[in-house]
């Protein structure tokens, strides 16, 4: 899909961590919050190697062996210093204002998805995140609601629901993972990639990538220009 062509969008669908946010993770913020490092697992899930669910279990065991209990309090407070990216509200601001539904399809954290899901208004969301016990403390287990690779599940469930054609979909992520976004028919733009292996991945794809952290340089691939 290119910027020449005549558009006629009727949704776009944002990942969070890295595009509407400027931070690569909201499970990476947590990890930053508590001082621990799950690069090492991180490289086994994006190899496959582990799940959804166990790479979300290994995640919250590490943060526990640092603090336990962990209060839902202060997973909120984690987040506070974490920035909307550049763009974010005057871009959906401008595309809902035009019609077009906005969608974010997140495998970060719920707690922090939902957030910026009611701070642009946006008409839907999804992402995966925590249990929490009676007395609001973490448990050991994560909700998987989606899996990162295969986010093509979450977009064909959005299209039929709506009565969207694929044609009229542009999807936005940052890794390798996100170009599970693209369904057949519908286009995707790779938005400041977050790895030298999503850079990779998105330039063998041969998706339009944007390099600058800017999301008001997508508004051509929406027919905003």
């Amino acid at each position: 899909m290119g910027q020449d062509e005549p558009l006629e969008i009727k949704c776009v669908i944002f990942d969070c961590d890295g595009v509407l946010v400027d931070s690569v993770s909201s499970w990476k913020t947590l990890h930053d919050h508590f001082g621990t490092d799950n690069s090492l697992n991180l490289k086994r899930f994006i190899d496959g190697e582990l799940t959804d669910v166990e790479f979300m279990r290994s995640d919250i065991q590490m943060w526990k062996e640092k603090s336990n209990p962990i209060y839902r309090d202060e997973l909120f407070r984690a987040y506070s210093g974490v920035k909307l990216m550049n763009g974010a509200r005057e871009l959906v601001a401008e595309l809902k204002e035009k019609g077009i539904f906005v969608a974010i399809v997140s495998a970060g954290v719920d707690i922090f998805v939902s957030s910026i899901a009611a701070m642009l208004k946006a008409d839907d969301w999804i992402a995966n995140g925590f249990h929490f016990n009676d007395d609001e403390t973490l448990s050991d287990e994560g909700i998987c609601r989606l899996h990162a690779s295969k986010k093509n599940l979450i977009i064909d469930k959005i299209i039929k629901m709506h009565n969207f054609s694929p044609q009229s979909c542009v999807s936005v992520g940052d890794s390798e993972m996100d170009l599970s976004m693209q369904v057949d028919g519908s286009g995707f733009v790779g938005f400041n990639p977050s790895r030298e292996s999503s850079l990779n991945a998105f330039k063998q794809a041969g998706v339009p990538i944007i390099h600058e952290k800017n999301l008001l340089l997508l508004k051509p691939y929406f027919g905003l220009e």
